[in-house]
């Protein structure tokens, strides 16, 4: 396959993860709400990530050869100890979807996410933080982020916003400079343990333990949740997770951490548009301004992924 064409399937992996996402909040923020705790919602939807990773990893050569590395890597000190902390980013993601999306909507928690994401994405990109190295931030790919922040802004020019506390945008633009960063790190983690089903291990081990810890926290100074959801569907959150991290660590060696975002801003954006309009929540956007934002934020994907040549006179 050419380069051109290798960096085509990398970007459809990259929409992919995007799609994953959407779906996930969706599962969370549901779980969240059904139960009445965003905190504890988040920490069933990691543990059973973990214990799908648990058992993929004993089953697969691959996963034990990975998880020997790590285990080599640790006791021999090679492995730096910031490499295992993807899951901490990871943690936060989820128990903010939990918090917010049965509230303002899969496409709103975008807006905040995307505006994260893209602005951690360049920077990274320019320190050399991925396992791609240093990436130069193109005119390209600048124009391609401030596209996809534009559609952000489309997003967030309907009357959508009234009401809405304001840190149910900031929480989720924390999340996605998270995100940027953990995908950063997981991939470098990818490279290291030669797995990245090990690395996507080590991600749900950080975040569960985290999540668990948070969630006993919260337990003891609320409640125990009100009630407990019988839907399959809601404990899903977890096998999605595991399916789009997975992607990110493999994808992000290819296009970078920029591009893999501002792909996954493609996936969220269409995703979102489409749960939002079969899900209504109560601060979601229209759905012709979300199709707009999404339609905004493509074309930033597609200028700063497709490589545009000047012509020879």
């Amino acid at each position: 396959m050419s380069e051109r064409g290798t960096i085509g399937v990398a970007v459809g992996g990259a929409v992919l993860i995007g799609a994953l996402t959407a779906l996930q909040a969706r599962i969370n923020g549901t779980l969240g709400a059904e139960i009445g705790d965003g905190i504890v919602a988040a920490a069933i939807s990691f543990s059973s990530g973990l214990g799908i990773l648990v058992v993929l990893s004993a089953l697969l050569p691959e996963g034990r050869r990975g998880f020997a590395r790590l285990v080599d890597g640790i006791r021999s000190r090679t492995l730096p100890p910031w490499m295992l902390l993807g899951g901490l980013a990871g943690a936060f993601t989820v128990a903010s979807q939990g918090l917010t999306v049965a509230t303002i909507g899969v496409a709103l928690f975008t807006v905040g996410f995307v505006a994260g994401q893209t602005t951690g994405g360049l920077v990274l990109d320019r320190v050399g933080y991925g396992p791609a190295g240093v990436v130069p931030v193109t005119v390209r790919r600048v124009v391609g982020a401030l596209l996809a922040i534009a559609g952000v802004v489309v997003c967030l020019s309907g009357d959508a916003l009234g009401g809405v506390p304001l840190w149910m945008l900031i929480v989720p633009a924390v999340a996605g400079a998270g995100v940027a960063w953990q995908q950063g790190t997981n991939g470098r983690l990818r490279v290291r343990v030669e797995s990245p089903l090990t690395a996507t291990l080590v991600n749900f081990i950080g975040g569960t333990v985290v999540l668990v810890v948070a969630a006993v926290i919260h337990v003891v100074a609320v409640d125990v949740p009100r009630v407990v959801p019988t839907e399959p569907w809601l404990y899903l959150g977890g096998a999605v997770g595991v399916v789009y991290i997975f992607l990110s660590a493999v994808v992000v060696r290819r296009t970078g951490v920029l591009l893999l975002g501002l792909g996954s801003v493609v996936g969220l954006l269409t995703t979102s548009v489409l749960l939002d309009a079969l899900w209504p929540a109560p601060a979601a956007p229209s759905t012709p301004v979300a199709l707009l934002a999404a339609g905004v934020a493509i074309s930033g994907v597609a200028v700063a992924a497709v490589p545009w040549r000047r012509r020879r006179r």
